[in-house]
């Protein structure tokens, strides 16, 4: 039987822009929006240098009010290898945990595997940029998988990536129906309270993030307030200080619980970047740290051991890789399919910053 030899790439790149997904819409139809053919188009959609800035910007904001997104297949074509890309959006790129799971995912997406694999960052530090990203996101974004770190997503931030027509993972966030890697911040949040009240402390201060990116549920402050109730103990709210994340907010924080009447003997921090900005107050007010008032975070922050600080661990780095791990399963033809979601576990770490109440 004779068989058909196989088009000429460029033809086939071609066939393939013209598989649009999510919204049905064609490179013809991105075309005949902007006026020009649609050989133009797909140069201008692939930042080819011979396309007029004017004729690729209207092309872009064709293919955009059409929601129309080039298949990765047509990408992989045009570019004459096989690889993999894999789109990673963060909220942040100078906190300790996103550069540690980053490190952790791409080693997951490179494990024992033979293809090449680009991993392409999005930053989405604010709100402004967070809602533009969701907005323009099908133009332009030619890949196979998209990973979100460390936020929760919306229903319409959702429907936006779900117009990509490619598989989506969670990692370090909240728990979401698609495949997600995370841990049990609520428990956490327990293991940490807990201690202290074991300890024998009555009277546990809180400083909790106040980051305005975060959208999803605290629930770190809600174990804290879940710990005291079943000790027994009522939940004063002058104790409750809400601070800007990282040390100079901890030791904003620590300095106004000091200045209570009546000051807690122990403090619960949400994060060990708050926790190192309180002992930074404590100790410059002369106070023994884990033995006048105790101090204890979350996260296992390397300046925790540094100062010596109690904190609950969380595994960040494997966060990543575990999340890696999903999405090479994903794009795995015929491979298993990843469970929807995965919790890490989380585990106290004693240090000197906590004792008895004096």
């Amino acid at each position: 039987m004779a068989h058909e030899p196989p088009a000429p790439v460029g033809r086939r790149v071609a066939e393939e822009e013209r598989r649009a997904v999510g919204s049905g819409a064609s490179l013809d139809d991105v075309a005949r929006l902007a006026g020009v053919s649609a050989s133009t188009a797909s140069r201008a959609l692939n930042n080819h240098p011979q396309v007029a800035a004017a004729t690729r910007e209207r092309v872009l904001t064709a293919a955009a009010g059409l929601d129309y997104v080039v298949s990765p297949e047509a990408s992989r074509l045009a570019g004459g290898a096989s690889r993999t890309r894999v789109a990673v959006v963060v909220p942040h790129l100078s906190r300790w945990f996103f550069g540690r799971l980053l490190e952790g995912l791409e080693a997951g997406l490179r494990e024992g595997g033979d293809t090449a694999v680009d991993v392409l960052l999005f930053l989405v530090g604010d709100v402004a940029g967070r809602r533009a990203f969701f907005e323009h996101l099908p133009a332009r974004r030619r890949v196979d998988a998209a990973v979100v770190v460390g936020f929760e997503v919306d229903e319409a931030e959702r429907a936006r990536l779900e117009l990509l027509g490619v598989h989506i993972v969670s990692a370090g966030g909240p728990r979401e129906p698609f495949p997600s890697v995370t841990v049990d911040d609520h428990r956490a949040g327990r293991q940490a309270v807990d201690h202290l009240v074991h300890l024998g402390h009555r009277r546990i201060g809180l400083l909790a993030s106040q980051d305005p990116d975060d959208r999803g549920p605290d629930l770190r402050t809600a174990a804290y307030r879940d710990a005291l109730a079943d000790a027994g103990l009522d939940v004063d709210d002058e104790l409750v200080v809400r601070v800007p994340f990282g040390g100079p907010g901890g030791a904003d924080g620590m300095g106004r619980l000091l200045g209570l009447r009546h000051p807690p003997t122990a403090v619960f921090a949400s994060a060990d970047e708050i926790a190192a900005g309180a002992v930074r107050t404590l100790r410059r007010a002369g106070l023994r740290v884990g033995g006048e008032i105790s101090v204890i975070g979350v996260d296992d922050h390397p300046v925790a051991e540094m100062l010596d600080l109690t904190t609950v661990a969380q595994p960040v780095h494997e966060q990543g890789v575990v999340a890696g791990r999903m999405v090479r399963a994903l794009l795995e033809p015929g491979g298993p399919v990843p469970v929807a979601s995965q919790v890490l576990p989380t585990h106290l770490v004693l240090r000197g910053t906590t004792g008895p109440p004096p």
